[in-house]
């Protein structure tokens, strides 16, 4: 029973697992979830009979749904991103120059003043 419920969760609720798999652009699958979660608010509302059933289940979903778009995004950019988590991927003032770029998008060195601290200063 309990792997039924799962399998069951998973075939509507998991955009890997329903139709929206073969959307191959993940904010259209959200676009069409948030959708589908509205018209649902709806239907119960109306069920129910009353507006602010509606209100609280459309505010629930979309929290629900965006908390769930936001996580699923943020996996994906750690799984592309070529630098690591819990590194800062630029360099400090310690090595003396800055990397700057000119107009044709090559990069060259500006060297520092060893008497400038950095940062914000008057």
């Amino acid at each position: 029973m309990r792997e039924f419920i799962y399998n069951s969760w998973n075939s509507v609720m998991d955009h890997n697992s329903n139709p929206l798999r073969h959307i191959p652009d993940l904010n259209t699958r959200h676009m069409i979830m948030q959708v589908l979660a509205w018209m649902w608010c709806i239907v119960f509302a109306i069920l129910v009979g009353s507006w602010t059933a509606f209100g609280i289940s459309a505010i629930g979903h979309l929290l629900l749904l965006g908390a769930i778009a936001i996580t699923v995004g943020t996996f994906k950019v750690a799984e592309k991103t070529k630098w690591k988590f819990g590194t800062y991927h630029s360099y400090g003032r310690s090595r003396g120059y800055i990397i700057h770029h000119d107009k044709h998008g090559n990069p060259y060195k500006v060297y520092l003043d060893d008497n400038d601290p950095g940062g914000e200063h008057a």
